[in-house]
This record gives structure tokens, C-alpha cells and sequence, in this order.
């Protein structure tokens, strides 16, 4: 059976050692290191790509219940991952659920204004297309 270790109580000293310890000691190139590194070896955020293509926002209520939703549609060269991470930043500014089915993005509720202000922001040219 293990034995378990067990804390003073009486306020005497623990002895610690940091997870972290090997990792100090290791020979890492200093480019890894994010904090506590000069400026010139920390990695510049990318910059979105411009003109990424066209994208449709379409307004559906069919088949749904009568509630509204918003739908893009049209991205070309975006993989699902991509377009996951898009609806995910989208849901978040909006307040609202969504999801990715078969390749479009869907927002619940109308909120065309705010995704076309977040796609262009992504890159992408944003058509309000549709009722």
C-alpha cells in the first residue's frame, strides 16, 4: 500500500519543489519562450489574411419553427476546424448559439449586421443576401 504523504500542521516548512524545476534546467532555444524574453524573440501575432472571398449572409426562417437564423455560406478554402473557430468568435460577440452543419455557419436570431462587421474583420467579403 502507498503511503500517504502528509502537510505539517503546526506551521512548520514544507518541503517544495516545482513542477517547473526540470524544465529550467533544460537547454530550450530561447525563440520557444513567449514571457520574460527580449522583444526580438517573441513571435508577432499573424495578420488575417485580406480578400479571403466571398461569403453570403443569408436570413432563414423555413423549416425552423418560425425562429429566425442567420446563415453564411459560400467560404471557399476554409477548412471545418476554421470555420468552427469562426462560429465560435461569432456566437461569442452576439450573444447567441450556433453551430457549423454541412459547410455554413449557423447564428440564431437575426444578426447579420454584427457577422458581416466580424467577417470583415476575418478578410472575408460579407454579401447580405436573401430576405
Amino acid at each position: 500500500m502507498k503511503e500517504k504523504k502528509r502537510l505539517p500542521t503546526d506551521g512548520g516548512s514544507v518541503k517544495w519543489t516545482s513542477p517547473f524545476a526540470t524544465l529550467k534546467q533544460a537547454q530550450l532555444p530561447m525563440g520557444s519562450l513567449t514571457h520574460g524574453t527580449p522583444d526580438h524573440h517573441v513571435a508577432t501575432p499573424t495578420v488575417p489574411k485580406k480578400h479571403r472571398g466571398r461569403v453570403d449572409i443569408l436570413r432563414q426562417t423555413a423549416h425552423r419553427g418560425g425562429k429566425t437564423v442567420t446563415v453564411i455560406t459560400g467560404f471557399v478554402g476554409i477548412g471545418q476546424a476554421e470555420k468552427e473557430a469562426l462560429a465560435k468568435q461569432i456566437q461569442k460577440v452576439c450573444g447567441a448559439g450556433g453551430t457549423v452543419k454541412d459547410g455554413r455557419i449557423e447564428i440564431q436570431g437575426d444578426q447579420r449586421e454584427a457577422v458581416a462587421r466580424i467577417l470583415v474583420e476575418a478578410g472575408f467579403r460579407p454579401v447580405l443576401a436573401g430576405g
